[in-house]
């Protein structure tokens, strides 16, 4: 890469090593990329050959994650690396029991990405979505291993369409297949000289429907749902979030909420207390017989959202105050009519669900209470809602098995 790109990833290095010095997710972060090649070392075959794929942090994982297990199922004897960029991915996923090896991906230098690429000597390198790092993917161009992108969506505000671009429009030109969400995608791509470009769609359909279909239940959720007359299940939530829903929910009698926020350390947990009109209870201290008189249930585990939808009747999707909104194909997929905050923007997914009729958006609390008002009085209204939810991810899967197909099957 160029010399102001390698200064670029120089001076991130350096910002992130004084960042680690008052932020846990950057002090993790460094940590582990510090130890990564030790690791790499100590666990993988020294004759490598492995698929490595690539994921910037949890939601770009749950995009990779559905091509990893079709081809863990179809091909056992495969050697699959998983790599994160951030803390939030590698935390919760370090423990992945369908790859041989777990690590975070060290910065972005010419030396990091030599390192890297003869440490692992991958047959195969498969980035997700937006993953875009000159000096790797550069290495791997030069080392001759084929090198692609999957679930990727771009957008014409991106620097790769920008006159001034022309160093990251080489690092597309270094992935032998770009497979893209959509039609627009490859236009773009296309506009800038970039035609190894396949539209298969986002995988991530995939892995919401195959969520779906294997749901676990839990019976003190039953119980605390069994006297509610609707539910509101909201998943991922920030403190904006829950700043504009939890006032319209104490307001309601006959409306029962399920939260589980994005984190919750204790502070967050007693906050939430603090905010919701009782009887309120902590899933992790729940038992049996207590949970119907509740009237909120705080989630305080992991792994258990992606089921919990299928209790509700509406659902709120955090993020939309912050940096974006987290995973809303997961509650459509249970047919929920799905709320969302405003910064949705660079979500294909969301602007295909609000165009069907299937997602909601709102930017404070009267928009939130109208749009509620509406779903919670007309059953018809939230029926039709929630068949659009449903159909929507129901239309939009197979991504996976046509890149499964493409690259693994010969």
């Amino acid at each position: 890469m160029n010399i102001l790109y390698n200064i670029a990833m120089n001076v991130f290095k350096a910002g992130a090593a004084l960042a680690a010095h008052g932020n846990v997710k950057a002090r993790r972060m460094v940590d582990g990329q510090r130890h990564t090649f030790d690791y790499l070392h100590a666990t993988l075959d020294p004759q490598g050959g492995y698929y490595w794929f690539h994921a910037a942090s949890l939601g770009e994982f749950e995009q990779a994650r559905p091509l990893i297990e079709m081809l863990r199922r179809e091909q056992p004897s495969a050697r699959i690396l998983l790599t994160f960029f951030s803390s939030s991915g590698y935390e919760v996923r370090k423990d992945y029991d369908q790859v041989d090896a777990v690590c975070y991906l060290p910065i972005d230098t010419a030396a990091n990405a030599r390192r890297f690429v003869a440490t692992v000597k991958p047959r195969m390198a498969i980035f997700v979505k937006y993953e875009f790092w000159g000096n790797y993917l550069e290495t791997l161009r030069k080392a001759g291993i084929p090198t692609y992108i999957v679930s990727c969506i771009m957008r014409p505000s991106q620097i790769f369409f920008k006159p001034w671009g022309g160093t990251f429009r080489k690092m597309l030109r270094c992935f032998d297949t770009m497979f893209v969400q959509n039609d627009d995608t490859r236009r773009l791509l296309a506009s800038i000289g970039i035609e190894r470009v396949v539209v298969a769609g986002d995988t991530r359909y995939d892995r919401v429907a195959a969520i779906h279909a294997a749901a676990r239940r839990f019976p003190l959720i039953e119980e605390f749902v069994s006297t509610a007359r609707h539910t509101l299940v909201m998943g991922s939530s920030w403190q904006p979030d829950e700043d504009i829903a939890i006032p319209y929910c104490n307001a309601r009698d006959d409306l029962k909420v399920i939260i589980a926020p994005h984190e919750f350390d204790e502070q967050r947990l007693a906050l939430l207390e603090q905010q919701l009109r009782g009887p309120v209870a902590r899933y992790s201290r729940l038992q049996a017989g207590e949970a119907a008189a509740a009237r909120c249930l705080i989630i305080d585990s992991f792994g258990l959202l992606s089921s919990l939808y299928r209790y509700g009747d509406v659902a709120l999707v955090g993020g939309g105050f912050g940096r974006g909104i987290h995973n809303i194909n997961e509650a459509a997929a249970h047919g929920l009519p799905v709320l969302f905050g405003p910064k949705h923007e660079k979500f294909q997914e969301a602007h295909e669900l609000l165009a069907c009729g299937g997602g909601f958006t709102f930017a404070d609390g009267s928009g939130f209470a109208a749009i509620m008002d509406t779903l919670l009085a007309d059953s018809d209204a939230r029926s039709r809602a929630a068949t659009a939810a449903a159909r929507h991810i129901a239309g939009h899967v197979g991504a996976t098995r046509t890149i499964y197909q493409a690259l693994f099957s010969h």
